[in-house]
């Protein structure tokens, strides 16, 4: 139905910036939300930030609040994450995810992309 590619992971030293982008294929016209998840090994999926397409509300964990922004482009059915200060916790693989309904937008997305690798070395 929907298809999410991410790109734009890669090394980076402590302090860095990367822009992370998820671009959106199939159905996506009536995507509820998007968001960004990382998994690092041995740590559960964490989700980092959330979108709201219609109203652009957003929501970021605390863990990264203030360093990162996640951010849209509809026509071009994009959804992007800004990442600043990174730390070397933040490295992960990242995930973009979208959901078509609002249950679903805590955790239990419904598409996701094949993740991009980050990671910040000190």
């Amino acid at each position: 139905q929907v298809q999410l590619v991410e790109s734009g992971g890669g090394s980076v030293l402590a302090g860095g910036s990367l822009r992370l982008s998820c671009a959106a294929s199939g159905d996506t016209a009536n995507t509820y939300c998007m968001a960004w998840f990382r998994q690092a090994p041995g740590k559960e999926r964490e989700r980092v930030a959330r979108l709201y397409t219609s109203s652009g509300i957003t929501n970021y964990a605390d863990s990264v609040k203030g360093r990162f922004t996640i951010s849209q482009d509809k026509a071009k059915n994009s959804l992007y994450l800004q990442m600043n200060g990174l730390k070397p916790e933040d490295t992960a693989m990242y995930y973009c995810a979208a959901g078509m309904r609002s249950y679903m937008c805590s955790s239990n997305y419904n598409y996701w992309g094949q993740g991009t690798q980050v990671t910040v070395s000190s």
